[in-house]
């Protein structure tokens, strides 16, 4: 590592003796090795073996509030790497990660943040086009990484036209032999890659008779990515279940894996399964970015009356909160807002999931093991000997876990779960429909959250309309100036005319009227009406107040609200 860069209030043999990383006996026999070849202290403690050089790279970073970047794991951007040509990499020590175009950033790994010359020189070469952000890495993470990289064709047309697959690759990557240069590895780095950059949630990889289809799920929409020959495909199943830990041997089972990496300077998992089917094994990769993933509830795209009403919620000392919604309709991602918006000190949160998706500090998380007969009742039971504050439950799918979580409520705990139904007021009749009494429901539910995600128009791209009469009888629009908005696509958006999603919301709150229906089992009409006297405003408000605002389409309300139901 280069150890250019001084720390600012002290020497970096004085830093590292402060931290404990080094002895003062240590620092001793590197200065005076010092004083016989004039090279950098850090890399004399490096070479000498008394620190790694990733310790010294992350005490360095610290101490100059600077990013500091592992590349024993990251994947490269191959857009970035052609930007900035070996001979400039390697002069000048530095590795381009990743590069946004819509922004213009570029980001960099360097050894020495402080190197003017250098970034002066990146600059000059893109005529000053990119914003450029650093992150410190060791100088021979670097190296290795230029080594690594630079020769190799990182583009996937480039990797296509490349690769020959066939038994031989496979067995070559069975044995680890030199990885990177077979390009069925940077085949499904650049795959990967090329998803979290388009904001992907799952990767699916999907073999038919005569092809392989690949799928990138993006703001909930499917979307065919590549048509591949199926010779591809056998080789392809090997490196991902080398890279998620499955077993290669295993074909005829269902199997599920992990994959761990960097990319652009952040963490990314993977969550892979694998499924049998007809024409060989399916693959699925469900995309946790965890920087997307755990949202601050007021960044959730809720309007100042909404957000008013969930906080108010969360503020209850205890009862259950439930999050309804179909799969994909950002359920987790809400109630790990709403986790992060509690967790203090002062309490203690544990969980229960299938599987934990997102780690949070101070947060007891734990995930459902089947091998270990751990279901979710059975975990309640063993929560609550903990002594939580608040549980939070992954999903009430039974008579047996919501007796559980009902329990606990009753005893004064704060409980947060999800639960299958179409709207909040639906989630009453389901939880009777469970085996729940009203008696039991009736003052122990705070509050009932059910939302969708809807994909909001691309701000570069989307164009005006003028509603026509069937559009404004179902929006309720009786203003003839009022304006539309709907999508046409541009390179930004990948020509889909979306980019990004936001939630739509609707929040039943429970008051003591609600409650005195509840345990009379009032119909749902009835409580409907009750809960509209009392400002609820349905999904489906919510979701025409996007489209007046000019957020979204009406065709993309539609596609998961029922607009018709709006009263």
């Amino acid at each position: 590592m280069s150890l250019n860069p001084q720390p600012s209030h002290q020497t970096i043999g004085q830093l590292l003796l402060s931290k404990g990383v080094i002895s003062e006996d240590q620092l001793n026999i590197a200065l005076q090795e010092q004083a016989k070849i004039s090279q950098p202290l850090g890399r004399l403690l490096v070479r000498l073996g008394f620190l790694s050089e990733a310790t010294l790279r992350d005490v360095l970073s610290e101490d100059m509030g600077q990013k500091s970047v592992d590349l024993s794991g990251i994947l490269i951007d191959s857009a970035a790497l052609a930007l900035i040509p070996q001979e400039i990499a390697r002069r000048y020590q530095l590795l381009p990660l990743s590069v946004d175009i819509g922004n213009m950033d570029l980001k960099l790994a360097i050894s020495d943040p402080d190197n003017i010359i250098a970034l002066d020189q990146v600059r000059a070469l893109l005529k000053d086009k990119y914003r450029l952000t650093t992150q410190l890495a060791g100088e021979s993470e670097i190296l290795r990484a230029i080594d690594q990289y630079y020769g190799f064709e990182l583009s996937i047309d480039g990797i296509l036209h490349e690769i020959e697959p066939g038994e031989t690759e496979r067995q070559n990557l069975q044995l680890g032999v030199n990885e990177f240069s077979q390009p069925v590895v940077r085949l499904i780095d650049a795959l990967l890659t090329e998803a979290v950059q388009q904001s992907a949630s799952d990767i699916h990889f999907e073999p038919e008779s005569g092809f392989l289809r690949i799928r990138y799920r993006v703001d909930g929409v499917l979307r065919q990515v590549r048509s591949l020959h199926k010779s591809f495909w056998p080789a392809m199943v090997v490196r991902m279940k080398i890279m998620s830990g499955m077993n290669i041997a295993e074909s005829r089972a269902p199997q599920d894996g992990h994959i761990s990496l960097q990319m652009s300077g952040r963490p990314i998992d993977f969550r892979v399964a694998s499924h049998p089917t007809t024409h060989g094994e399916n693959f699925v990769l469900r995309i946790l970015d965890r920087q997307k993933g755990i949202v601050p509830i007021d960044q959730l795209g809720l309007d100042d009356s909404t957000l008013l009403t969930l906080t108010r919620i969360i503020a209850k000392p205890e009862g259950i909160v439930l999050v309804t919604g179909p799969t994909g309709s950002g359920k987790t991602t809400t109630l790990y807002s709403m986790m992060s918006h509690i967790n203090t000190e002062a309490v203690n949160i544990m969980t229960l999931e299938d599987p934990v998706e997102y780690p949070i500090p101070m947060i007891r998380q734990h995930s459902i093991n089947e091998a270990a007969k751990v279901d979710f009742s059975s975990g309640i039971r063993s929560i609550m000997r903990q002594d939580p504050d608040i549980i939070l439950v992954g999903e009430i799918r039974d008579h047996a876990t919501a007796e559980m979580a009902f329990r606990a409520a009753m005893t004064g705990h704060q409980v947060y779960s999800t639960l299958h139904s179409n709207s909040a007021i639906g989630a009453i009749p389901r939880l009777l429909d469970i085996g729940i009494l009203p008696d039991i429901m009736a003052g122990n539910i705070i509050g009932i959250i059910a939302q969708r995600l809807i994909r909001i128009l691309c701000p570069h791209c989307k164009i005006t309309h003028l509603p026509n009469e069937t559009e404004r009888e179902l929006l309720g629009l009786y203003d003839d100036d009022a304006t539309l908005y709907r999508a046409k696509g541009c390179q930004l958006c990948h020509f889909h005319g979306y980019k990004g999603r936001r939630t739509i919301m609707e929040i039943l709150r429970i008051d003591n009227d609600l409650d005195e229906l509840i345990s009379h089992r009032a119909s749902i009409r009835e409580l409907k009406y009750t809960a509209l006297e009392k400002g609820f405003r349905p999904l489906a408000q919510d979701g025409i107040q996007r489209i007046l605002e000019g957020q979204t389409s009406i065709a993309e309300v539609a596609r998961v609200v029922d607009l018709t139901e709006r009263r």
